[in-house]
């Protein structure tokens, strides 16, 4: 396959697989402006679905940057609310949304913690409705990546310069299963294989997570009437469709007063353009009381001062240690790769869907399940080939559901 025929594949996967685009809807796309050629041939797909019209929306990193050196300081409070609005206006005309990533890692490395965690927060509110209907999985929805130069390089540091970015392209296109010669069946069998996964643990209706490895002692309690989702999803509409390409996990909503003991990351997380690495967490009753990182202190502090959901967990996923990414061998620095090569949990923002009931529960409904609210939701990987997980039944009996990072069922 020559690399147009991959990316044309990626694109058939992205309509086809991730969003399911039906005839009539439109398509709301927001990407960095590198990733054009590939959003070209997602319009091209979507167009040929039916899809009405196709929405750009391009974010450049030098832009971003010389924001963060040159505006003024007083000025990292303002976001265009007329965007957040008609970001909103579109998924309510029966729209779908398409989020690209790829931006530099380490983009705003040096900049002001503070102005990024200002700037954060107020984009972050603007456009709490709008994600409201992404999380609550009220419309079609997908994140995907395209490779850009910044982020090849922070990916393929030791490369000759002019072979970074193809590398990073076929990483991706291995990652998401679009090289072979049949992506969309190879896809099919690989949800297939994932709601074998989540219909197990459905079924054993545990109350609690305990996981043990290396600097990791950590009991946490799921929402009541917790649900585990995985691979494919489905819209308000009736539409099937695949948040996340790739995908290789199974994932629900923690309780967010029962997470006790303290955790440790098995892989940098990359955050508001800067990288936080070697973490723990220590939680009581739920809410983190400490914090501590070898490098990224301010950058994890200010996340978790976000608000006050910030400090307590929104999503538990496990992730085989054997799943195509981890085997890869590569640190991607990019949550959508990183958060499936190893188990995670996320700080802030649970997915009402994860509970039953949940996407029509009244805000005190569903703090009283145990699901958390908040301004973000940000994973993190715990992950290893050392992580045993067990799942602790209402007798408070426990019984294996990862050995050594591996499927124990």
């Amino acid at each position: 396959m020559t690399f147009d025929d991959k990316l044309s594949a990626y694109a058939e996967l992205i309509t086809h697989v991730g969003l399911n685009l039906r005839a009539g809807q439109q398509l709301l796309a927001t990407a960095p402006v590198e990733a054009s050629p590939l959003l070209a041939k997602v319009a091209e797909a979507a167009y040929k679905r039916g899809v009405r019209y196709v929405h750009p929306v391009y974010n450049d990193d030098g832009v971003t940057l010389a924001r963060f050196r040159y505006a003024p300081r007083d000025s990292f409070d303002l976001y265009p609310s007329w965007l957040a609005r008609g970001m909103l206006e579109t998924l309510e005309a029966d729209g779908a949304r398409l989020s690209v990533t790829g931006n530099d890692p380490d983009l705003l490395k040096d900049q002001d913690p503070e102005l990024i965690a200002t700037a954060q927060r107020r984009a972050q509110t603007e456009l709490r409705p709008f994600m409201a209907k992404v999380m609550n999985d009220a419309v079609n929805w997908c994140v995907v990546a395209a490779a850009t130069p910044a982020w090849a390089a922070k990916v393929f540091p030791d490369a000759p310069e002019g072979e970074r970015l193809g590398r990073l392209w076929d990483a991706i296109f291995r990652a998401v299963r679009a090289d072979g010669p049949d992506p969309v069946g190879t896809w099919e069998a690989h949800l297939a294989a994932l709601q074998r996964r989540r219909e197990h643990l459905n079924a054993r209706r545990y109350r609690a997570l305990r996981y043990r490895g290396p600097g990791t002692d950590l009991t946490l309690g799921l929402a009541d009437g917790h649900i585990w989702k995985g691979g494919a999803s489905q819209s308000a509409a009736g539409t099937r469709f695949v948040a996340n390409l790739p995908t290789e996990e199974v994932f629900t909503a923690p309780h967010r007063a029962r997470v006790d003991g303290v955790v440790a990351s098995s892989k940098p997380l990359s955050y508001a353009g800067q990288l936080i690495e070697d973490f723990s967490l220590t939680f009581e009753a739920g809410r983190v009381v400490s914090a501590k990182a070898a490098r990224g202190q301010e950058a994890l502090d200010r996340l978790l001062d976000t608000d006050e959901g910030a400090r307590r967990l929104g999503e538990v996923a496990l992730v085989p240690h054997s799943s195509p990414i981890s085997q890869s061998g590569l640190l991607f620095y990019n949550t959508l790769f990183d958060e499936n090569a190893a188990s995670h949990l996320a700080l802030g923002r649970a997915y009402r869907f994860c509970v039953e009931g949940g996407t029509t529960m009244s805000d005190d409904e569903a703090q009283g399940v145990g699901l958390n609210d908040s301004l973000t939701h940000v994973d993190f990987m715990i992950g290893s080939s050392e992580m045993d997980v067990d799942g602790v039944r209402e007798d408070g009996a426990e019984e294996p559901v990862m050995r050594a990072g591996e499927w124990a069922f």
